[in-house]
């Protein structure tokens, strides 16, 4: 009976000729990323765009005939939207969601990470999604990644046991070499919140929620930034944690966040491109991302960022909840004001 529901499921999913009719706040990387994405999925369509930039939304117009391009969210309340990305820089979310909510411009929601710039304004969100329902659903992709969502896995059947104690990274080659007060200037959200809370989020998806027991950044680029964090949190079970965030390291062109968890009855270590499981009866095993079936109809970005639109598209569709929620990036944006407010 099972089978028979979830064929149908399937089908009526892949059947259904209606698209979603769905706009992108903000046309920088991400937005182009995610329109590039949403417009190869078959059950959405990108109808419109809000751009603030008076020569992008030129160019838009050109090579976008059919879509909407407008220059205020308040705008897009005259279109007849499914959903929303909102893809701009992360303190403007607070106003924009709220727009969109209020001004009734679509009440299913996807924000870029993080929610907000603070946990007061992450409240407030929440609420709002409460008020006026909907899915809501915040880009923290590494969810997605085929390496991580295998870790996931591992840790929920207990393969290593109870986890004891993990370490866990997040850096990037970005600004390394840069000292002192240079020119070049970081995002002004800081290294936690732009990189670091990545690391926060797999933690939390991996243990479970835990507090910050104490924290130290450094400023390196210049003496406003915040380049560097280390902190220890400890997890409802007991688990010791410990996080090293930097965009000043050698070494990694490419973004990068890992773990090594250490359980009873083994060991585990992940981070994008490899998972490699050690037990303590001597077995153990090594994975790739091409040995995880890292594989998806569009490839724009990285497989991640087509598994978590695709996701998110079929919530609305459905109405379903999606993950992570305005309420799990919430606890996000709360555990950074703690390692902000902790800090030496």
């Amino acid at each position: 009976m099972l089978i028979v529901f979830m064929n149908y499921f399937v089908g009526y999913f892949e059947l259904s000729t209606e698209k979603l009719k769905v706009a992108v706040v903000g046309f920088g990387k991400m937005g182009m990323l995610h329109a590039g994405i949403l417009n190869a999925l078959p059950q959405a369509e990108l109808v419109a765009v809000c751009e603030k930039s008076r020569l992008i939304r030129k160019f838009l117009r050109k090579i976008l005939k059919n879509v909407s391009v407008v220059d205020d969210v308040k705008k897009l309340s005259s279109i007849d939207l499914d959903a929303v990305y909102v893809t701009t820089p992360i303190n403007t979310h607070f106003s924009v969601v709220k727009s969109l909510y209020e001004d009734k411009v679509a009440c299913n929601l996807f924000v870029e990470k993080t929610l907000t710039s603070s946990f007061k304004e992450a409240k407030k969100l929440c609420e709002l999604a409460q008020k006026f329902g909907g899915v809501n659903m915040v880009g923290y992709m590494r969810r997605f990644s085929v390496s991580f969502m295998k870790a996931k896995d591992l840790l929920s059947q207990g393969v290593i046991g109870e986890p004891i104690s993990f370490k866990a990274y997040a850096y990037s080659s970005d600004f390394f070499g840069i000292k002192g007060n240079s020119k070049i200037h970081p995002p002004k959200v800081g290294v936690v919140r732009d990189l670091g809370c990545h690391a926060i989020d797999l933690a939390l998806w991996f243990f479970g929620d835990f507090k910050v027991k104490n924290a130290n950044i450094k400023s390196i680029v210049n003496d406003s930034s915040i380049d560097s964090a280390l902190f220890k949190i400890e997890t409802s079970s007991g688990a010791l944690g410990e996080f090293s965030i930097s965009w000043c390291v050698d070494g990694y062109r490419i973004p990068e966040v890992g773990f090594i968890i250490e359980g009873s009855e083994g060991s585990l270590s992940v981070n994008d491109d490899e998972l490699t499981l050690n037990l303590k009866n001597g077995k153990s095993r090594k994975w790739f991302r091409h040995d995880l079936g890292d594989q998806v109809d569009f490839w724009l970005g990285s497989p991640e960022y087509y598994r978590e639109d695709e996701c998110f598209v079929k919530a609305v569709a459905f109405n379903k909840p999606a993950e992570p929620s305005f309420e799990t990036a919430a606890k996000i944006d709360n555990l950074i004001d703690e390692v902000l407010t902790r800090a030496d």
